[in-house]
């Protein structure tokens, strides 16, 4: 019996926290695709974005991942994850800074006589002032060895994996890393810079935030409690999670079947090569969203070649979508879920909103703690997700499906049946060739990489 290969490590993993970073992060991340040319990986952590920052991210990162919206979670789940390559180095990057053009190879020439390291640091603004902060920020750094998430601290991966990570905190995450990193060894503190934004100085005042950052680190020094602090800063204190069920129905990414209306600008097989991406992309939000059960609903039916294979790859529960229009297929499904006694809220989506995100799913699922329906329309009058904390079955009887007209109607249900509601900001889907156009436009990326993720 043979054994399997190991793996070989990567030079370098590049781990970037994200949350509601919108437009610009396309930006940011294009600038590191010279980076992924010379052998290192990148992994995005969202850290449950409502925004755009998922759909962005995904045509630009080897990995995209989920967690909870903690800094220090965020990339301990990019740098620690068992399902990853292993790497030599791990270079931890905020989403709003820039690194040199030599970064990878200063990087491993610094890593070969210390465990650590970060770069000098220069705010992204012009004036005086921000040049004084820069080179204090430096000085401070190199003199006490401490290094702050704005330097781009990168380590040794074996060393950052002895130490368990970053700690599980809510601020000075990187502080403490520092101090736990200096008993290994001093920093290598390079000179060279990378450039970060200069916005909660421009935003919150020069002398305010500069106060407010030595206040908040001379408390921590004294014991003070991280989650107060962080609060103190301006973070918001981490929702609640919520569980709930999630339910996709799709068609099997048959040519000529699925996506009919993109043949036009596709093919047959091109619309179902569409499909099958649309499929895997849903199925990997709903999994990293982590709330519970997953069933994906197929149509024409769950023993489908390709369906078999997308089940075996993402481990979730399969069933055959029943005749009928889009409400008695939805109905099946909902009526399947709360047959069983004690069950979760249900989400119930499609796969052809290529820009829903876990963090969309996670909201979803806490607005159903306090209201029995959850909607998130779309732009053509419909709605991209609806989340039910019961069965209503009234919901999806007597309404003019595939129209304008989805989303008044079923408010106006809701409304005569006394049901609460929470709607979420609108979405789109692509159901046409503008809308491939559209989606095409924020996923250029994907047009020059190889291997993109889902």
């Amino acid at each position: 019996m043979s054994s399997a290969l190991p793996r070989p490590e990567l030079r370098l993993r590049i781990i970037v926290p994200v949350l509601n970073e919108g437009a610009s992060l396309s930006a940011r991340l294009a600038a590191l695709q010279g980076l992924r040319a010379q052998g290192a990986e990148l992994v995005v952590v969202d850290g449950g974005s409502v925004d755009d920052s998922w759909a962005r991210a995904r045509g630009w990162a080897d990995h995209l991942l989920c967690s909870a919206p903690s800094r220090a979670q965020q990339m301990n789940t990019g740098a620690l994850a068992s399902h990853l390559q292993p790497a030599k180095a791990l270079l931890f990057l905020h989403a709003d800074t820039a690194l040199p053009p030599n970064a990878l190879e200063r990087i491993e020439h610094a890593l070969q006589e210390r465990h650590w390291g970060r770069f000098d640091v220069r705010l992204d603004a012009a004036g005086r002032m921000f040049r004084l902060i820069e080179t204090m920020m430096n000085w401070r750094s190199r003199y006490s060895g401490i290094a702050t998430g704005d330097q781009a601290i990168f380590v040794r991966a074996d060393a950052f994996s002895a130490l368990g990570g970053f700690p599980d905190q809510a601020l000075m995450e990187d502080i403490e890393l520092s101090k736990r990193l200096s008993k290994l060894s001093r920093p290598a503190c390079l000179r060279d810079r990378v450039t970060t934004s200069a916005r909660k100085w421009q935003q919150n005042g020069l002398l305010r935030t500069v106060l407010l950052m030595w206040r908040l680190r001379l408390a921590y020094f004294a014991g003070a409690n991280p989650q107060r602090l962080a609060l103190q800063y301006g973070y918001r204190a981490a929702p609640e999670p919520a569980g709930a069920a999630i339910a996709i129905l799709a068609k099997a990414p048959i040519p000529g079947w699925a996506k009919t209306r993109l043949i036009p600008a596709l093919g047959a097989a091109g619309a179902a090569r569409a499909q099958r991406r649309f499929c895997l992309q849903t199925l990997h939000c709903a999994t990293q969203a982590q709330m519970g059960e997953i069933t994906l609903w197929c149509a024409p039916d769950r023993l489908s070649r390709v369906v078999r294979a997308l089940q075996l790859r993402l481990g979730v529960q399969r069933q055959s979508q029943p005749q009928g229009d889009i409400g008695e297929r939805m109905r099946a499904a909902a009526q399947a879920h709360f047959a069983c006694a004690g069950a979760p809220p249900l989400l119930i989506i499609g796969s052809d909103c290529a820009v829903l995100a876990p963090g969309h799913l996670q909201e979803a699922a806490r607005r159903l703690l306090t209201h029995d329906v959850c909607l998130i329309p779309a732009e053509d009058g419909g709605y991209v997700l609806i989340g039910l904390r019961k069965m209503i079955p009234e919901l999806f009887q007597g309404l003019a499906w595939s129209t304008s007209a989805v989303l008044a109607q079923t408010l106006e249900r809701c409304a005569r049946l006394s049901a609460s509601v929470a709607q979420l900001p609108a979405l789109w889907d692509i159901d046409e060739p503008a809308d491939w156009q559209r989606w095409q436009a924020l996923h250029k990326a994907e047009t020059a990489l190889e291997t993109p993720c889902p």
